[in-house]
């Protein structure tokens, strides 16, 4: 079974495009070939990793990655989660088949970060199974 290859793109590839990197592995890896890059990659967030950890799932050994080092690969779904009305920052990446653009809060830039992060993991969780679910 030849997988479907996804890209998850923020600014800075440190919480809400490593949540979803782990929750689309963990819900549907055997399906998807998951990657999650940023424009600007800043150090994992511990929050996030302790957030994710509360569910099962570990990505303790997931890592920043900037988008530039994917430029020139093909990916079926390149979805964007920057809330681009808040991030002037959120990259742009070309050769995707099928864009999607899913606003949603940064937790670095909420006063509230623990639970903001825990927010938007939960909503990021019924976002990747809707999507899994979508493309089957």
């Amino acid at each position: 079974m030849i997988k479907s290859k996804a890209l998850f793109l923020c600014s800075g590839n440190s919480c809400r495009t490593q949540m979803a990197e782990a929750f689309l592995r963990d819900l549907a890896g055997d399906r998807f070939d998951v990657i999650s890059a940023g424009g600007d990659p800043t150090p994992l967030d511990p929050e996030a990793v302790d957030a994710m950890r509360e569910l099962g799932i570990d990505m303790s050994g997931q890592t920043p990655k900037d988008v530039s080092r994917f430029l020139g690969q093909r990916f079926s779904y390149v979805i964007s989660l920057c809330n681009r009305q808040k991030e002037r920052t959120c990259p742009i990446f070309p050769g995707a088949i099928w864009r999607q653009q899913w606003d949603v809060e940064n937790p670095a830039l909420a006063p509230d970060h623990s639970p903001a992060v825990r927010r938007v993991r939960d909503q990021l969780r019924q976002r990747i199974l809707q999507f899994a679910g979508e493309h089957q």
